[in-house]
């Protein structure tokens, strides 16, 4: 009888699940790799030259263009992040964290020589994270009036407007976290980077850094100061197969612009 029990208990005893195991990165065609360089730029760009100046239009004071701005930026951010969930589902089926990781290379640099992963290789991070701040000095095509958020923060038209907003400030941290966390840099570096090998073989990194670079038709003044991505974000991304070297250099950014703002915002 007790064995019957048993095997009753064992039969009856939920199996469980192993994590699902990544499948390969396949690699795109070249008019998919300019579809989704075209399902990112393009809506960013009608958003900013088409949608922003209306909404600017419907907003009242003289920070509304900035505010329309901010607001529209960010909704085509937030299209990115779900448009790399997609094009994610799609090809592997799940979006569980362990299949994620892997088919978004959000995992620890690994050496292409001996295969170590994670330790003295996160060190890169300095020199790259001086890299984003010395590109900033390059000679950059002016702005026109308004468009640039930099230049609003040191206006006192800004300054006066951040000054104790903390809903501002708490869209702009959002806006920021999916420019350089989970929009531009997951999708460039995350999804296309991995998946451009077989049309540009070895140079892959160059062309991924040139689509960066032109996929900022929205602020196409940045576009010849955004080639220099290729080299500080593309290649050691793509040498050390890992998206979190171009996303936490690039972040670093994102971190001290919210760190001037938030000293706005408490004045």
């Amino acid at each position: 009888m007790t064995e019957i029990l048993q095997g009753s208990l064992r039969r009856t005893r939920p199996v469980a699940q192993s994590a699902p195991v990544p499948k390969p990165i396949r690699q795109y065609s070249l008019p998919q790799i300019l579809g989704v360089w075209a399902g990112a730029a393009l809506p960013m760009a009608v958003l900013a030259w088409v949608v922003a100046p209306w909404l600017a239009s419907m907003l009242p004071g003289p920070a509304a263009w900035p505010q329309a701005i901010l607001l529209t930026l960010t909704a085509g951010l937030i299209w990115q992040f779900a448009l790399v969930l997609i094009l994610v589902r799609r090809e592997q089926g799940t979006l569980r964290w362990s299949v994620l990781k892997e088919a978004l290379w959000l995992r620890a640099p690994r050496s292409p020589k001996t295969g170590r992963k994670g330790g003295v290789l996160w060190l890169l991070l300095i020199p790259l994270t001086l890299l984003v701040y010395g590109r900033e000095m390059l000679p950059k095509l002016p702005a026109p009036a308004g468009r640039d958020l930099g230049d609003f923060l040191q206006s006192a038209v800004g300054q006066d407007f951040f000054s104790g907003n903390w809903t501002w400030f708490a869209l702009t941290l959002v806006m920021f976290a999916f420019n350089t966390v989970l929009g531009e840099e997951l999708l460039f570096r995350g999804l296309l980077l991995p998946r451009m090998q077989g049309v540009f073989g070895r140079g892959d990194w160059l062309a991924n850094g040139v689509l960066f670079a032109l996929y900022h038709l929205h602020v196409p003044w940045a576009i010849p100061g955004r080639l220099v991505n290729a080299f500080i974000l593309s290649w050691p991304s793509r040498r050390y197969q890992s998206a979190l070297l171009g996303i936490l250099a690039h972040s670093s950014q994102s971190v001290v612009f919210a760190a001037l703002l938030l000293l706005l915002v408490l004045k």
